[in-house]
């Protein structure tokens, strides 16, 4: 999930003038050299927090291979003002040094890595460079003041004055809390592991599946969490707390799922009524998209210190158990937002959009959000009919701004514009008009998860697999709404009869069909383009299909 200022969307802002990149953007958003020659394979990560003065310390064990030859520096992110006190690669010492407030550089020269079996071809194996790199680091990371608004640590406590601790860095970066290839083009092959020492008074919730509880002898206990699975760097999160667990089966399409529902003491009983909504949403959404992507890992809610994010396998929950959107009711105005809650379903949406299917580049950050902005909708869909998704998704127009392309520059960490959420369901809306069969479109978004399952990818691989999958090119239509603030605008006129239409403010070669009504109460397709065209028609006006994200003039 992310945040905006009427909805959860953070903003990465360059520290620069606006369509200016600093060398420092390059860093963190691109596979430079310095990234590009190792893969990460695993992420360990030893964490330890101090609520009285809001420190940390902790050690990163990252498992990688080498994709070539290899690098004499390792790019590496961890942010101001967290310290990285000691590296060792393989019992060697290795020597660094700080390049940028958010960037270090680690020299590796002479130190030669290990070889091992990747992968098994022709009968013979394959054999990769593969090396542990461990980090000890310490220090006071930056603090999110308003939570998920803004990202950073968080230090809250509970009503009952408990220590409740998590941490949401969608955007501003995993970098903000452990050291880490801050790329989210590179996910950990092979999953990771937090381990997190709390007071033994409280609990420590992450990831994956709770693999043992340690006792140690300063009144802490250790918690070791597991994730198997590839996960996006921002999503391996820590809740601290004064928790109970409750659970179910969940009898699903690859199985039993495990759903684990995390909260804190005093809302067990109100948890309990509340979440039964959750079955209900993998229902929906295992109809639509697939199979639920985490079986290995489990699905659990975790009650959080902020409103919520789409933590993989561990959803951030904060919307004091209440349907519709926290503090704003239902935010398409259709009245069907307040059937269910909306953090549930949202933020369960990504992790078929955004967890099994990351983007590559930040900037391609409409496959995340576009896709899950418009799962409400089709949840809606499935439990209220399709009038009501239909009445929730164009409802949803009111919140678009057309202020800059969806699509950002790629390479510089940047972001597009907070209308991937509402403008990029409804294009998706749209492009579902288009193929005009609900069916294949359910195939289509059910071929995306299993095609590009656990996979990194770019808006091209998914434009393209939409293209093939539909059998039309929405070339155009994804450059109009993805690439320009331009909405498509149907120009009209109707004289004796015959109407004459084309399409204007469009890309070059616009040629989307769209349904009006050409004879009484009955929707046909028309086929504009950006010459004018001419029809028979029975009506004195034209009636365009409202479920089209389009304008309409009449001349």
């Amino acid at each position: 999930m992310r945040k905006i200022s009427i909805f959860l969307f953070f903003i990465f802002y360059s520290s620069v003038s606006i369509g200016q990149f600093t060398y420092a953007d390059t860093l963190r958003g691109s596979n430079g050299p310095d990234r590009n020659w190792w893969d990460v394979l695993h992420y360990d990560i030893i964490f330890k927090p101090n609520m009285e003065n809001k420190t940390l310390q902790g050690i990163v064990n990252i498992l990688f291979k080498t994709n070539r030859g290899g690098n004499k520096t390792m790019q590496i992110d961890l942010q101001d003002p967290l310290i990285i006190d000691s590296i060792s690669f393989e019992n060697n010492k290795v020597d660094f040094k700080k390049i940028d407030i958010n960037t270090w550089s680690l020299y590796l020269k002479g130190i030669e890595p290990k070889l091992y079996i990747d992968r098994i071809e022709g009968g013979k194996g394959i054999t990769t460079k593969q090396q542990t790199i461990t980090i000890y680091y310490h220090g006071k990371p930056k603090e999110a003041k308003n939570p998920p608004w803004d990202g950073g640590m968080i230090w809250k406590r509970d009503k009952n004055n408990n220590p409740w601790i998590s941490i949401a860095c969608q955007g501003l970066g995993a970098s903000v809390w452990y050291p880490c290839k801050d790329y989210q083009g590179d996910e950990p092959d092979n999953g990771a592991g937090l381990n997190v020492t709390v007071p033994d008074t409280l609990f420590a919730v992450a990831n994956g599946n709770l693999k043992s509880v340690k006792k140690n002898n300063d009144k802490t206990l250790t918690y070791e969490w597991e994730v198997k699975n590839p996960i996006n760097n921002y999503n391996i999160i820590p809740y601290i707390g004064k928790y109970i667990n409750f659970k179910e089966i969940y009898n699903g399409e690859k199985g039993n799922l495990e759903m684990n529902y995390w909260v804190l003491e005093y809302n067990l009983e109100k948890a309990k009524k509340h979440f039964i909504e959750v079955p209900k949403m993998m229902k929906a959404f295992e109809y639509w998209f697939g199979p639920y992507p985490f079986y290995e890992d489990g699905y659990k809610l975790v009650e959080a210190p902020f409103l919520g994010m789409e933590h993989q396998s561990a959803i951030a929950y904060g919307n004091d158990y209440q349907n519709g959107f926290k503090g704003r009711g239902d935010l398409s105005g259709s009245g069907w937002g307040m059937k269910w809650d909306f953090m549930i379903v949202h933020e369960s949406g990504h992790e078929w959009f955004g967890n099994n299917i990351t983007s590559k580049d930040i900037a391609d950050m409409w496959i995340h959000e576009s896709f899950t902005d418009y799962s409400e909708t089709l949840f809606t869909e499935y439990y209220f009919g399709k009038k009501a998704a239909n009445e929730y998704v164009s409802g949803l127009r009111k919140n678009i701004r057309n202020d800059r392309p969806v699509i950002a520059p790629y390479g510089v960490n940047k972001e597009g514009s907070t209308d991937m959420y509402y403008k990029g369901a409804n294009m998706l809306h749209t492009i579902r008009q288009v193929i005009n069969n609900d069916e294949k479109f359910r195939m289509i978004l059910r071929g995306l998860n299993k095609t590009f399952y656990h996979q990194t990818v770019t808006t091209k691989q998914v434009e393209d697999y939409i293209n093939k999958k539909s059998g039309r090119d929405f070339s155009k239509v994804f450059d109009q709404y993805l690439r320009t603030t331009m909405i498509p605008t149907l120009e009209y006129k109707i004289k004796n009869g015959i109407l004459s239409y084309r399409w204007i403010n469009a890309v070059k070669g616009f040629n989307m069909p769209v349904k009006v009504v050409l004879t009484k109460d009955r929707y046909s397709f028309i086929y504009p383009t950006e010459n004018l065209k001419q029809i028979n028609t029975g009506n004195n006006d034209l009636k365009v299909d409202d479920n089209f994200y389009i304008y309409s003039k009449k001349l």
